[in-house]
């Protein structure tokens, strides 16, 4: 008999790489187990027929787990991974510990804002919910029948911060529970979860659909109503009246600590309240010089206070149906999808509509909003405009909105990075605010490049978009940091802006509801247009705006500190080249 040497393999140390990466992929597993609703807006169906477990014990295990994947990321080497890891591991981190501080807050103890909550997310379930079979449907009416468990957690939570005082404002509940009696209906039938049952896809068999009909009846009336009864009696019965009489985050428990963190979550950037209320000031100053350029240029010779009433009161500027705001936006839309090539090297592929926020919420909803598509759904991306109260949606601002929420805004750029490939699945669905917003505002300033704005009266709608935005750094860091009132902020807006009163309104309670995410907007804007006149600087007639663009969007969203690294190496691999 023959006898062979024995052979020892040793395995090569995984080294730095693959130890993140296999960390990234626990945590995302993690990340789509705990949170099915999360996984089913990604395109993973594997948990279709749960809602999120959201009670004390479930937090802080969740908790514990971040902090556990965050020691364990400490002993990898950065220095070791490549500059694409680095940003994977310096993102990811950043999350796990932007969300770790909202636990340690306590934010789960207000899940409502003033135009939306999660009573308003579960009642877009029958519009993201895939159903193609008689699975997709039988895990839909589970959720719905899961659903009273997660009302009665997010109540107990709202009945804690009311005994903390940790609760929304009293004066931003005015007409908030139209958002949760739209969902108390007596006639079962004209429930909005009763729409999937209305038409079924080939896939759901003829013998199947009584039954699935039937089960879908039954839990919206067992279910679905009563929840949404439950909770329009505790809003209220219990937490508008027991709500806070404060409108800062600063007079919340632990208040100024907390607002200090939103600020640094939502802009990225290590800055104080101050730091930014001041940077606010001198943008509102310049736009202002501006605004009374171009309101010259209209002709107009009053006061600047009466062209802002004359914008809010002459019929000329605003539609008389919601089909006609409509399809203005759509024109506008189509106009801007033709000059893309002028701007962009790579475009999606994804396309998107144009529909009217949804009646419930419209009244207390921004002028409009994008929502992504689900992936691998049958759905495009969706630029909302609010139709609601015509009065107050003045045209001259839709260009301004079209572009920053659809193309080359919101659309263009989710969809892009939802077509990139070679990423870890966490960061081809993360959403960081500095920079998606930052590019929906740097989007409109665009237009003027692409021949939007050509009479005064839009011109004008675009200054007075990014003045309200200059307006956010002064008004949200005045609300939640220096004192401000409701009335303060509403004043300051609409002596400074053409936005109409009921928007003053509206949005003034949005930042109260908010607070630190109204930053976003600018403090990224101004830091995408300092990079492009380094760019443009650097690079003199070798500067590519297409190039310059596709840079930026390369990556995905990424914290504007990483942005700024990656568009510094754009310019120093372009000069060495061009050497």
């Amino acid at each position: 008999m023959q006898i062979l040497p024995v052979v020892l393999v040793l395995l090569a140390p995984a080294g730095p790489a693959a130890e993140l990466d296999a960390l990234l992929k626990e945590e995302w597993e993690l990340r789509l187990r705990e949170n099915p609703l999360q996984a089913s807006g990604v395109g993973d169906h594997r948990y279709a027929d749960k809602l999120p477990a959201i009670a004390p014990a479930d937090l802080e295990r969740r908790a514990q787990a971040q902090q556990a994947f965050l020691e364990r990321s400490s002993r990898i080497d950065r220095a070791a991974l490549s500059s694409a890891d680095r940003i994977n591991y310096d993102m990811w981190r950043r999350e796990l510990e932007d969300d770790l501080l909202r636990y340690r807050f306590g934010a789960h103890r207000i899940p409502i804002l003033a135009d939306s909550g999660f009573h308003i997310s579960f009642a877009d379930l029958p519009t993201r919910t895939q159903l193609g079979n008689v699975k997709d449907y039988e895990s839909y009416i589970a959720r719905l029948r899961a659903f009273p468990a997660y009302m009665d957690q997010q109540i107990a939570y709202m009945r804690e911060g009311l005994k903390a005082g940790f609760t929304q404002p009293q004066v931003i509940l005015e007409g908030y529970d139209g958002t949760i009696s739209a969902h108390v209906v007596d006639d079962v039938s004209k429930s909005v979860f009763m729409r999937p049952f209305s038409r079924f896809p080939v896939g759901v068999p003829e013998a199947e659909r009584g039954r699935l009909t039937d089960a879908g009846r039954a839990a919206v009336a067992e279910a679905v109503v009563p929840s949404y009864r439950r909770f329009l009696d505790f809003m209220t019965k219990e937490y508008a009246p027991g709500a806070r009489k404060s409108t800062g985050a600063k007079d919340l428990p632990n208040g100024r600590a907390y607002y200090e963190a939103l600020v640094k979550i939502f802009t990225t950037l290590d800055v104080t309240p101050e730091q930014v209320h001041e940077i606010g000031k001198k943008e509102v100053a310049r736009i202002d010089a501006e605004m009374r350029t171009v309101m010259k240029e209209a002709g107009f010779t009053g006061e600047f206070a009466e062209f802002l009433t004359f914008l809010r009161t002459d019929p000329r500027f605003y539609a008389k149906t919601p089909q006609e705001l409509l399809k203005e936006a759509s024109f506008i839309a189509k106009k801007m999808d033709a000059k893309l090539p002028s701007l962009f090297g790579r475009l999606p592929r994804q396309p998107y509509g144009v529909e009217p926020v949804p009646d419930a919420i419209a009244p207390k909803y921004t002028g409009g909003r994008y929502v992504p598509a689900a992936p691998g759904g049958t759905r495009a991306g969706t630029y909302w405009v609010n139709t609601y109260n015509l009065s107050s949606r003045p045209l001259y601002i839709l260009e301004s909105l079209t572009l920053h929420e659809a193309v080359p805004g919101h659309h263009l750029q989710n969809a892009l990075q939802r077509e990139m490939t070679g990423l870890p699945d966490f960061r081809r669905f993360a959403s960081v605010n500095a920079f998606g917003e930052g590019w929906g505002l740097y989007s409109e300033r665009l237009g003027l490049e692409a021949g939007f704005y050509q009479d005064p009266y839009s011109n004008f709608g675009r200054l007075t978009y990014e003045m309200w935005r200059a307006c956010r750094l002064v008004v949200d860091t005045g609300l939640h940091a220096l004192g401000w009132t409701r009335q303060q902020a509403m004043d300051y807006l609409a002596s400074h802006t053409a936005l109409s009163l009921h928007e003053v309104r509206t949005e003034t309670d949005r930042y109260i509801a908010w607070p630190g995410q109204a930053l976003a907007y600018k403090m990224g804007e101004l830091k995408i247009r300092e990079l492009r006149a380094r760019a443009e600087k650097e690079l003199g007639t070798r500067f590519d705006v297409r190039a310059f663009h596709d840079e930026v969007l390369r990556n995905g969203p990424v914290p504007l500190t990483v942005l700024e690294s990656e568009v510094d190496a754009f310019i120093a691999k372009a000069k060495q080249k061009a050497d």
